[in-house]
């Protein structure tokens, strides 16, 4: 009996997949742009790096690099596997097979996808355990175009759940894929603070001025703005935060891991997680140091969010300044 190789396997499964035409034009034309942007910045604001941070976001990004490489094939054979598990049932109940490749449906594909990024990443900041994987993408002390490249290892384990519904009611797989990254590609432009507010854009868009927001672990700021390319799901879902007057953005996290390295910061939030379960008294309150929202204790050792916010309100009602803790969670 021949034993499993699960490389031969990979490239298989690999091999049986179509081309993504756009990963194809983004290897060409875009990535040279990227660059070339980062560079730019680089030269127009040296203020805004630091080498040694932008070294870690490189590595972190080598490595995220690979997992999604390696993740990617299975991602979007599933896609093509519900697609047509449930083509029967679509024709059956829905009376067609596909939604085809019309313009539209590429229109309402993107509005799909953003929608299902909206979510992902507002579940990757409010549940501890996908918080611990998206971590790296907001432990940077610095906010430059690097840190839009410097993603976590494990989000991809976890991601497409909140896409495979579109497969299921007949969007197209590579439809699917090619949506996705472009709104990954959109993405990478809001990481910059060289961009000036452009207000009616944002209405309906996302910019760097807006997404800076959403890097800052200031309280008033913490869990907002978690739209991708439109801002109108953080207006719909109230967690819409405009840049407010006289509050200066602090970047990273509030508490970092021994090393610097690029494996530091993408286990580092699992191991504090695990220190707590092991402390926590009773089943009930190891699952929520989990799968609560960060910050969560059973003790009042630390704070969530929405705890945090509430406090600043209360205090700022009673005329008093903002309450100063040894514990804050991360962003």
């Amino acid at each position: 009996m021949a034993s499993f190789n699960p490389i031969s396997a990979w490239l298989e499964m690999k091999s049986q997949l179509p081309v993504l035409q756009v990963q194809d034009i983004g290897l060409k034309y875009l990535y040279p742009v990227l660059i070339a942007l980062v560079v730019l910045e680089y030269v127009q604001a040296k203020h805004l790096y630091n080498l040694k941070e932008t070294w870690a976001s490189f590595a972190i990004a080598a490595g995220a690099t690979v997992m999604r490489v390696i993740t990617q094939v299975f991602e979007i054979t599933l896609y093509f596997f519900l697609f047509q598990l449930a083509e029967p049932l679509r024709e059956q109940y829905l009376g067609y097979s596909t939604l085809g490749f019309a313009w539209y449906i590429w229109i309402i594909c993107a509005i799909a996808d953003d929608h299902n990024f909206y979510w992902h990443h507002r579940f990757s900041h409010n549940i501890r355990l996908l918080w611990a994987a998206h971590l790296p993408h907001h432990s940077a002390k610095t906010f430059n175009l690097t840190v839009s490249v410097r993603n976590g290892w494990f989000v991809t384990l976890y991601k497409p759940l909140f896409w495979l519904w579109m497969p299921l009611v007949g969007f197209e797989p590579i439809m699917i894929a090619t949506c996705l990254i472009v709104n990954s590609f959109y993405q990478f432009f809001l990481h910059s603070q060289l961009v000036p507010s452009l207000p009616l854009y944002e209405k309906l868009f996302n910019t760097p001025f807006v997404h800076v927001v959403h890097h800052s672990s200031n309280v008033e700021y913490l869990d907002r703005n978690h739209g991708g390319i439109l801002t109108i799901w953080d207006r719909l879902y109230g967690t819409w935060q405009a840049p407010i007057k006289g509050v200066d953005a602090k970047f990273g996290i509030t508490h970092y891991p021994e090393h610097g390295n690029a494996l530091a910061h993408n286990i580092f939030e699992f191991q504090e997680i695990w220190k707590d379960v092991k402390k926590a008294p009773g089943l009930k309150n190891k699952f929520m140091y989990i799968f609560g929202p960060p910050g969560w204790s059973h003790d009042g050792s630390s704070m969530t969010s929405k705890q945090l916010q509430k406090e600043l309100a209360q205090a700022k009602a009673a005329g008093m300044g903002a309450p100063k803790h040894d514990y804050v969670r991360a962003n």
